[in-house]
């Protein structure tokens, strides 16, 4: 895989003319359920803003073919569930992901057409999201609303770091070594809030999504 995002990751920088087409293409691939977790986008999405900021690559071509092949990608998936109906969370293809479907679908239930906002950004349930949302039959008009805003906000959140990285670079280089020291204490300090605050979230989410589920179990 890392050999794959490495090719993957040359080319685009090489290729800027198709770089827009490739990540959209990724993200669609990303988008789909069960394959999705073997498609790098987040991590080539995250350089490409650094190439957006070194100035390599279109960020309007770029937002705009990601965009579209995160809405596409989620379109498919959605689609796909309301073909098959809720029968098919026993198709023996789901045996393996009992668990996160099952998360799933408490999700769906409980937020709605927020859960394809939420969704997106939460990786383990990322590509079964809008698979389950079409399995309960959501409205289309509300999921394609849903999908398309979150798909913007989702891909313009993950170019973001890597932009944001590169200018960052490219601007204490230019404030000279003398400040070095003081840059870098100020930064591993705010990493180190950063990943407190995020751990003690993702605690509380995890305990109040397990507590979910064994209410759920109990009931059932």
């Amino acid at each position: 895989m890392d050999a794959v995002l490495q090719s993957l990751a040359e080319f685009i920088a090489r290729h800027a003319g198709w770089a827009g087409l490739v990540l959209g293409v990724i993200t669609l691939l990303e988008s789909l359920v069960l394959i999705g977790a073997f498609i790098p986008a987040t991590a080539l999405l995250v350089m490409a803003g650094g190439l957006i900021a070194a100035g390599l690559l279109d960020p309007f071509q770029v937002i705009f073919w990601c965009v579209m092949g995160a809405v596409v990608g989620d379109a498919i998936s959605f689609e796909l569930g309301r073909r098959l109906g809720p029968r098919a969370l026993r198709h023996p293809i789901f045996a393996g992901h009992r668990r996160k479907v099952a998360r799933t679908r408490l999700f769906n239930r409980r937020y709605g057409a927020a859960s394809i906002f939420i969704g997106r950004f939460f990786g383990p349930l990322r590509a079964f999201v809008p698979l389950v949302a079409g399995l309960l039959q959501m409205r289309r008009r509300t999921f394609q609303l849903a999908n398309a805003l979150s798909a913007l906000i989702w891909v313009l959140a993950i170019l973001a770091p890597g932009y944001f990285a590169a200018r960052g670079l490219a601007e204490l280089e230019a404030l000279g070594e003398a400040h070095w020291t003081t840059i870098a204490a100020i930064t591993i300090a705010g990493l180190i809030v950063v990943g407190l605050v995020c751990r003690e979230i993702l605690r509380r989410r995890a305990r109040a999504m397990a507590e979910a589920i064994s209410l759920a179990e109990r009931r059932s």
